[in-house]
């Protein structure tokens, strides 16, 4: 039979369920950090502990801009709180996935055609997010950085205790958004793995069979409701004679033993 595109088996069924519930665990997590940053709990401190570090450039640029009227800069994205915002809608959208992920399973529609176009969406999206936590700041020409000082630098750099905690703060939710990427990759692994052509495509299989067993198997039930005991009888002939089956031999014979049936 041809490569079968839609209903795929996964490789290994084990392996998807031990991911799922690995993914569920980072997904709670992350849903935690996000929303303790949000809306603005420690961005912009970090934003000004790195200034007076000589890291990055001075939010203060911004007020600045405002007073002299003149156009705003544009705020890095690494400081804005659209990355903020994004971290958050990226948590909530891995929890309705992973909801929604295991109805598919329950369902029986969980094929890896489907689910494929959406891992590569999500490594996007998780790729996208590191990109920003450790991303640059360009901002003030005289202080350029090309990672974020919270990641680059240990957290002891800092002398105020409250900006430490900040920095760690800022380190795991990067910690958990990296474990969340790699998780996508290896979903977006097997979903590939389960695209691949393999022996089971060059086996002729039953389209009408969920179980995929082999046509012309002996030993494979009619799904048609047919009684057991007809199963075993070889095609009856068209003739004028009724077909015969094992209970009807039987009560053959016991009419041939039946005295009055005899006399």
């Amino acid at each position: 039979m041809a490569y079968r595109i839609l209903k795929r088996k996964w490789p290994s069924t084990a392996a998807m369920w031990i991911m799922m519930i690995v993914e569920l665990a980072l997904t709670v997590t992350l849903l935690v950090l996000t929303a303790l940053a949000q809306p603005d709990t420690y961005r912009t401190k970090l934003w000004r502990a790195g200034y007076e570090l000589n890291f990055n450039s001075n939010p203060s640029l911004i007020q600045f801009a405002y007073a002299n009227g003149q156009p705003p800069p544009k705020i890095p994205f690494v400081w804005s709180r659209t990355l903020t915002d994004y971290n958050v809608a990226i948590a909530i959208i891995s929890l309705f996935f992973l909801i929604t992920r295991l109805i598919g399973i329950i369902m029986d529609f969980w094929f890896p055609i489907i689910i494929l176009p959406i891992n590569i969406a999500f490594v996007a999206l998780y790729a996208t997010s590191l990109g920003g936590q450790a991303g640059p700041d360009y901002l003030d020409p005289t202080r350029p950085s090309r990672v974020a000082w919270y990641i680059a630098k240990p957290c002891n750099v800092a002398a105020n205790v409250q900006i430490q905690g900040y920095c760690n703060s800022a380190k795991g939710t990067f910690a958990a958004f990296s474990l969340m990427f790699v998780v996508t990759l290896v979903n977006l692994g097997l979903t590939i793995w389960a695209m691949v052509p393999n022996e089971r495509d060059t086996r002729d299989w039953d389209s009408d069979d969920e179980d995929d067993e082999p046509l012309g198997g002996g030993s494979r039930r009619n799904k048609k409701g047919s009684s057991w005991e007809m199963q075993s009888i070889p095609p009856t002939p068209r003739t004028g004679l009724m077909p015969y089956t094992p209970r009807t031999t039987a009560f053959n014979t016991l009419d041939r033993k039946n005295p009055a049936r005899q006399q």
